[in-house]
């Protein structure tokens, strides 16, 4: 099993983003998060996030799932 499987509670996810340098910007079914080199990405508003949807939003951001781990 991910990893990611147990990293995937949105609150967190979005929580995890900021540390990296992602600003959040609230619409009303999904989270925009930016990040001031240009990078962006959608999160979901649902309680959960499938962990396959994580492993792409990562990718987006440019981030690593070890990274991410340590700062979940």
């Amino acid at each position: 099993m991910s990893r990611l499987a147990n990293a995937n509670v949105t609150s967190r996810v979005v929580r995890a983003l900021k540390r990296f340098g992602f600003e959040e910007y609230a619409g009303s079914k999904h989270t925009i998060m930016t990040h001031p080199d240009g990078r962006y990405t959608t999160v979901p508003r649902h309680p959960r996030i499938n962990p396959m949807l994580l492993k792409k939003i990562l990718k987006q951001c440019g981030i690593g799932e070890d990274e991410f781990i340590r700062n979940y």
